[in-house]
């Protein structure tokens, strides 16, 4: 993926419109479009999310995966997108053995695009069950980057505003894969669901968010094999336990040439990047 121009790339996910500034002057200006999708699996409703209204065969894989719903992409033998009435569905169809976690899980929600919690049944589901990672040696100077280069990939937040971008980097910080979401927790799904999709290996770079990097962003990302994660805003408290625990490479406050390392089993690396 290359960066690209919203009006090529993101038709659907954006929205002419009419606007007055301060002096009553009319400017044309784009809005984010914000779209219920309903993730169901094996005909049973799952999750209704707000999201942005693209790549959402990657967001249906990423969901499933970072929310324990299925292990890998081979569980997954298909995902139809089906335009109805009151927005999209997505229309998976998962291996037998995966039904019983939906009837373990099932959720019947209204996920609001800063939510990635909404609707859980219990506190038991809110924690799963991670793999222990070993992250590489990461090195700051390619995460840094990395995250200098990103919004030259954020065509749908150049044109609105109002999104959010995770990216998939090599460790030499150059950027293979971007995507856009009106929800933090969906524009990591849909990263995600790409890479898995595409055969990645979760362990070969660290992924890029514009947002704070939060609990449920680390479990999705630890849920998916990957071993670094770096935002452009703090972790919460719990993020960083999280990360602590399962081994993960967490940074935030990604700005510039700084960042501050709040969990990793080897130290930052310093050294030139190749971009």
């Amino acid at each position: 993926m290359k960066p690209a121009d919203v009006t090529l790339a993101h038709e659907a996910a954006v929205r002419s419109q009419l606007v007055r500034d301060v002096d009553g002057r009319e400017l044309a200006d784009w809005l984010a479009e914000e779209v219920p999708v309903a993730i169901v699996v094996n005909g049973i409703s799952h999750a209704v999310m707000m999201a942005s209204p693209t790549d959402l065969q990657d967001f249906a894989f990423g969901f499933l995966i970072t929310e324990g719903l299925v292990s890998s992409a081979s569980d997954i033998y298909g995902v139809d997108v089906k335009t109805v009435d009151r927005g999209i569905e997505l229309q998976v169809e998962v291996s037998a053995e995966c039904e019983w976690r939906l009837r373990e899980r099932r959720r019947s929600m209204a996920g609001r695009t800063g939510c990635g919690l909404c609707g859980t049944d219990s506190l038991d589901q809110v924690r799963q069950s991670l793999p222990t990672l070993n992250p590489q040696d990461v090195n700051v100077r390619a995460v840094l980057a990395a995250h200098r280069q990103l919004p030259a990939w954020q065509a749908l937040q150049q044109a609105t505003g109002a999104t959010h971008a995770a990216a998939w980097c090599d460790l030499q910080g150059k950027i293979l894969l971007v995507r856009e979401d009106v929800g933090r927790h969906n524009a990591l799904d849909k990263v995600l669901g790409a890479m898995v999709r595409d055969g990645l290996d979760p362990q070969a770079g660290f992924v890029c968010v514009t947002s704070r990097a939060s609990f449920e962003m680390v479990q999705k990302s630890a849920m998916a094999g990957v071993t670094a994660l770096a935002a452009v805003s703090a972790p919460t408290a719990m993020a960083v336990d999280l990360a602590l625990s399962c081994g993960m490479w967490l940074a935030g406050f990604v700005r510039g040439e700084r960042l501050v390392q709040y969990a990793g089993q080897q130290g930052p690396k310093e050294g030139k990047t190749n971009p």
